[in-house]
């Protein structure tokens, strides 16, 4: 984690899985993050066994608030939520006073993960070897459901409250996180819902951009997209080699998956961020100049080296100031 911080030098961190949040801090601080908080504490079940990772943020920039995200009590009985719904791990917030947009509320969550919220006792001798297949088939089926359920409703909850906030200070936002989910099967498809039935384009475009989130790998795409086509105005259209504009044509980039299972990759690491960092916004304040996945633990691993390593690829973006 220090050789990534020395290399790569991010401003602002948002941590999964903390275990020892003091250890944590010790380590950041001493590679120049100031600012450090967590919103709760993992479970000790021994002197130094801990339970319940929490999520933690670390920053260059001052943070001038700190709040843990509570859910709708109105807004879960709506949804047929028990009544004491609450987030599997906190939601921390963090008001961030970065340097040219101000105070910006940036958030850090980690959704319920897709293990099977229903367990069978597999040591149970009663059952035949098919009744135990069969009873971990209906676990599976039933919990996995739950888990989605679970799942889906923290990033419902979180998105209202974001909204709420939003109307009320009109803050930039970032949300970043492990979602444990891709955000193109659509149980976390609303985190990007950016229209709306029965509401004309002009209100569209002047109203729901501003509570809208988008994927910073769309931002990024958008504005690489953006600079080749200014690039290409620049050229006369007969100095082009075609051969050129075929090869740039046909390249697509493809994004790293940030999370592997049983050979098969997936992007389950997000960020997501508010119509202040999209160029296509009119007064959008920054662009996404880079987007980088570091993974070089996962499909390179050196044991000495990335023994202790997480399990999962670290999302990097790089937001430049617009002229």
């Amino acid at each position: 984690m220090t050789e990534y911080l020395r290399e790569y030098q991010p401003d602002i961190i948002g941590f999964q899985e903390v275990f020892s949040a003091e250890s944590l801090k010790e380590l950041v601080a001493s590679q120049g993050y100031d600012y450090f908080e967590v919103v709760d504490q993992p479970e000790v079940i021994d002197d130094f066994i801990y339970t319940q990772p929490v999520v933690a943020i670390a920053s260059r920039f001052p943070i001038v608030d700190i709040h843990s995200v509570k859910s709708n009590t109105e807004l879960v009985q709506t949804l047929g939520l028990t009544d004491d719904f609450s987030f599997s791990r906190k939601v921390l917030r963090a008001t961030i006073d970065v340097p040219h947009a101000g105070n910006c509320d940036c958030y850090v969550a980690h959704f319920k993960s897709k293990r099977p919220m229903i367990e069978i006792d597999e040591q149970d001798t009663e059952r035949s070897a098919e009744q135990t297949i069969i009873e971990s088939l209906k676990a599976d089926v039933a919990g996995g459901w739950g888990s989605t359920i679970r799942r889906g409703s923290e990033a419902t909850l979180l998105m209202i409250d974001m909204i709420e906030r939003r109307e009320s200070t009109g803050y930039p936002m970032v949300l970043m996180g492990d979602f444990n989910n891709t955000l193109a099967d659509g149980v976390l498809s609303h985190l990007l819902t950016s229209s709306l039935r029965f509401v004309s384009e002009i209100d569209s475009e002047a109203y729901l951009a501003k509570y809208c989130l988008n994927d910073v790998w769309d931002l990024y795409q958008r504005a690489a997209t953006n600079e080749d086509d200014e690039a290409n105005e620049r050229y006369d259209a007969n100095e082009v080699d075609d051969r050129d504009l075929e090869i740039n044509q046909n390249d697509k980039v493809v994004r790293t998956p940030t999370h592997y299972y049983g050979g098969h990759g997936s992007v389950l690491d997000y960020i997501l961020l508010s119509c202040e960092f999209d160029t296509s916004y009119q007064d959008s304040l920054f662009e996404v100049s880079a987007y980088h996945t570091y993974n070089r633990h996962l499909i390179n691993p050196i044991f000495e080296r990335d023994g202790e390593s997480t399990d999962h690829g670290i999302v990097l973006v790089t937001l430049t100031l617009r002229s």
